[in-house]
């Protein structure tokens, strides 16, 4: 632009001068003055031509370069009818089309992308270059317990850990852990990193296993069970047996009473050992849900003179807080009944003696929750109270919280199970 106004200035005092010197030929003919016009006169034809091939082209460069640095690659140069500057427009013009189309391709590819991770049932956190949260897909959100994306946008992982259901900071790049939660749930959890305009950012994808894992572990123990069950009872029923007939033999020989004896408690330690691992079988025979329009609030209420009777000899009181808005819920009573006393019964196991149970039922968030002020559940064993056979009591089986989980998935019902900051340990479960 400035040098096409240069060349306008330069062409412009040239007509002066040629003004000046044509007014005085007219008034006086000199030579030396038609001299001077003839000088001016091809001075302007050759600036003319100069601009054309010289003026013109820089002038495209130039509005080609403000093409580039504004972005707009959907513009295009003219040609100025130059064959070298020409040569030039045209290359250019081809490579704004290569950019266009480049973006174009890369805008549909971020769209495609951005749609996918938002559609994808795989949890998803982007962090920024300073390892800030950014970016979070509504799987993500769902996995996190987060309701929305600006109670954790700006932070780092490590300072929203306890706002979170799961603790991502401490896992390595390009390494992936698995993960257990207090409600039973695995996920599988990976950080990873791409190139952003040419610097690393780092991103974090979350995939539930719970699904795979019970089925793998249900297969494991089924086949187990089955198999420990067959052995026991066979080997069982086949020494009671045995005992049963030489015990009647020896009845009548006053000296064998000491013997006798000694065999009956063998006896009824094999009936024992037979009922321990009928449990576990009881575990593998749960049977098929069959949902039906339920009052809960009423099922409890029958259930609570009974529920009242563990908690007695313990001094424990035991409170119900119906939430009479209550609609009717869609399960299997018979089967919620079995849940609820085994909550009950590891609620009163932990409290041992002198305590609090609260049993509330909300109509808001479709839940129940069953609340104790025991021992608590510590930190170490939260993740792994759903485990199969796991128990932190001495002498239990882990069949109860088993039973509970196998249950409550039948019925596909969210559940939790943790102590809270407050000291009561809460067990929720949500229809």
């Amino acid at each position: 632009m400035k040098l096409r106004g240069y060349f306008y200035i330069l062409v412009i005092l040239l007509l002066v001068i040629f003004g000046i010197t044509f007014y005085q030929t007219l008034n006086s003919f000199s030579w030396k003055a038609v001299t001077v016009e003839v000088l001016i006169l091809v001075t302007l034809g050759y600036l003319i031509f100069f601009y054309g091939k010289t003026v013109r082209p820089l002038q495209n460069i130039s509005s080609g370069m403000d093409l580039l640095r504004e972005q707009d690659f959907s513009s295009r140069l003219r040609e100025v009818g130059q064959f070298e500057a020409d040569r030039v427009v045209e290359i250019f013009n081809k490579m704004m089309e290569q950019l266009k189309n480049e973006r174009l391709r890369l805008r549909e590819q971020n769209e495609f992308l951005d749609l996918l991770i938002k559609a994808s049932p795989m949890g998803v956190i982007v962090l920024d270059y300073d390892h800030q949260i950014s970016e979070l897909n509504p799987a993500a959100l769902k996995i996190m317990g987060l309701k929305h994306i600006s109670d954790v946008k700006g932070y780092k992982l490590s300072d929203v850990k306890d706002k979170v259901l799961i603790d991502l900071s401490n896992i390595p790049l390009h390494e992936t852990r698995t993960i257990s939660l207090h409600d039973g749930t695995v996920y599988k959890c990976t950080l990873e990193s791409f190139i952003d305009r040419g610097f690393p950012r780092h991103f974090y994808l979350i995939e539930s296993l719970t699904e795979e894992v019970r089925r793998a572990e249900k297969k494991a123990y089924e086949k187990v069970i089955r198999m420990i069950a067959h052995e026991v009872n066979n080997s069982t029923a086949g020494i009671t047996s045995m005992l049963d007939t030489v015990g009647k033999e020896l009845e009548d020989i006053p000296e064998t009473q000491d013997l006798q004896q000694a065999m009956q408690v063998c006896v009824e330690r094999c009936y024992s050992m037979s009922r321990f691992i009928t449990n576990f079988a009881d575990v593998v025979k749960i049977p098929k849900a069959e949902p039906a329009p339920t009052d809960l609030n009423g099922l409890i209420d029958s259930m609570s003179r009974f529920m009242e009777v563990m908690c007695l000899n313990r001094n424990i009181k035991l409170t119900f807080h119906p939430d009479k808005r209550l609609q009717l819920l869609h399960l299997d009573a018979s089967l919620f009944e079995q849940i609820l006393l085994n909550i009950i019964k590891n609620s009163t196991e932990s409290i041992e003696k002198d305590g609090e149970i609260i049993i509330k039922t909300d109509a808001e968030t479709q839940s129940i929750e069953i609340a104790d002020n025991g021992k608590g559940i510590s930190k170490e064993i939260e993740h792994k109270l759903f485990n199969p056979f796991f128990s932190s009591k001495p002498a239990g089986q882990g069949i109860g919280l088993l039973f509970i989980r196998e249950v409550l998935s039948q019925h596909n019902f969210n559940y939790s199970l943790r102590t809270y900051p407050d000291g009561w340990t809460r067990f929720v479960i949500r229809f």
